[in-house]
């Protein structure tokens, strides 16, 4: 019975609508066998160079060219090449089973290196198994090839016209900043000093989504889940978190039973200690939700990105922060990808952006990998004269949402005792600098005033 590895080799070597279909998603690790592994690279690498279909004496070759081939597999693969002959397969069946054939060898190698990571070996940690039999099990031939702009025009017109789902702040610049809220499957992050507020905004910011109805999800690796509750018990029920501890408990009751008639959302915290957890423990946490409670969330909050762990890197492996933050943030980004959700978190800035009051994006501690995956980044800044107003700074530092230029700086009210953030009286917005419509900039009346200089009043 021929081998199907025998069969794929055969035609991609006359058969040109079957190799432009499948050649992408063959790698050369799926052949078993040394010979045909060989000729699959010389077909790939002629096909990719000279964007054309080889001959049998073009293999020939360019097999003779390798030096990693002796004289005895020289005459395997001269043999393997001649009984390479063009035979008409049905060419539905043959790409069906192509893919077939493309998983299952995917499946075995990644089975292989699970059992390896198992043993220790390697520079990913066990915690990537999930993932990478998940990538295995993936492997499919997709037929979409890109977006055709003449001819898939009606589709893009309708895009244009659906509303899409987002959630919205109770902050009216960050709905500014962001057409209106936050979409799905997005990551942002909120770059902050330690005590200006990273995990406040972001318990607000969880308050008032559970308001509007909707399902929260607050993970922390920091606090303790009572002291994000207590956070967000300041916050909902408008008492001074000192003031929390000292209530009745029938008031408290009373109080918390009055916000649960205001919303039909629920709100779930849930600790993990610090840097031990990755997206495959929050993958896991959110399939048990929706298996146990019948909780799927609406927004998942992380607080916060640098101190979780990576899926795919071991923590003390040796790899610089760089990729092991990168990594972390590209996984929070597949997460809230395959979970269709938002996800907010934020960042520590470095040292010489503490206390700065004006961060930038090279301030992110550890990684600039991080702005670079996050879809919204905004830093939170707090000086002296801004505290003494109850006041907080918000900086735009990426948008993928709206201009960035546009509302750049802007502040916010915060109440540190309630927890809280509100907005601020239009005046206050006025002073600061880049808060409103960016002027466009016009070279030919920017050169007016020192053409009037040097010529006079000639008229422009």
């Amino acid at each position: 019975m021929e081998k199907i590895e025998f069969l794929i080799l055969r035609n991609l070597l006359y058969n040109e609508e079957y190799l432009r279909k499948v050649l992408p998603f063959i790698k050369d690790d799926y052949f078993e066998d040394l010979e045909q592994k060989i000729v699959f690279e010389e077909i790939s690498k002629f096909v990719f160079e000279y964007n054309t279909l080889p001959t049998k004496e073009v293999l020939c070759i360019e097999v003779e060219k390798r030096t990693d081939v002796n004289e005895e597999q020289f005459k395997k693969l001269t043999h393997l090449i001649d009984h390479l002959e063009d035979i008409s397969v049905e060419q539905t069946w043959l790409i069906c089973t192509t893919e077939k054939w493309c998983r299952d060898r995917a499946i075995y190698l990644a089975l292989m290196e699970s059992i390896q990571l198992v043993d220790e070996k390697g520079n990913k940690s066990r915690d990537a198994i999930p993932s990478i039999l998940q990538d295995a099990l993936a492997v499919s031939f997709d037929n979409h090839v890109g977006h055709d702009y003449l001819l898939d025009y009606q589709e893009r017109y309708e895009s244009y016209h659906k509303t899409e789902d987002k959630i919205e702040f109770d902050l009216e610049y960050f709905n500014k900043i962001t057409k209106g809220g936050i979409p799905s499957k997005t990551l942002n992050i909120a770059l902050a000093g330690t005590g200006v507020g990273k995990s406040l905004f972001m318990c607000h910011v969880a308050s008032s989504v559970l308001l509007q109805g909707r399902n929260v999800l607050y993970i922390t690796l920091e606090m303790a889940e009572e002291k994000i509750a207590e956070r967000i018990d300041a916050n909902l029920l408008n008492i001074n978190i000192k003031d929390i501890a000292e209530l009745p408990k029938s008031v408290f009751e009373t109080k918390v039973n009055n916000i649960a008639k205001k919303t039909q959302g629920s709100l779930i915290i849930k600790e993990y200690p610090t840097a031990s957890a990755h997206s495959g423990h929050f993958k896991g946490l959110l399939n048990e939700l929706a298996l146990k409670k019948s909780f799927r969330p609406d927004i998942i909050f992380i607080d916060y990105l640098n101190i979780c762990a990576s899926s795919r890197y071991k923590g003390n492996s040796n790899i610089n922060s760089y990729s092991y933050i990168k990594a972390i943030a590209e996984e929070l980004r597949g997460l809230a990808v395959e979970f269709n959700v938002p996800i907010v978190s934020a960042t520590q800035t470095t040292r010489s952006g503490y206390g700065n009051s004006d961060v930038e994006l090279t301030d992110t501690s550890e990684s600039f990998g991080l702005p670079a995956t996050a879809d919204l980044m905004f830093a939170l800044i707090s000086t002296e004269e801004l505290e003494e107003l109850g006041q907080i700074l918000v900086k735009q530092l990426k948008n993928r949402y709206n201009d960035p230029t546009m509302h750049k700086r802007f502040v916010i009210g915060i109440d540190r005792a309630k927890m809280r953030l509100f907005d601020v009286e239009q005046s206050a917005q006025k002073d600061i600098l880049d808060s409103g419509k960016e002027e466009e900039y016009n070279y030919e009346e920017s050169k007016k005033p020192q053409l009037k200089e040097k010529f006079g009043e000639f008229k422009f």
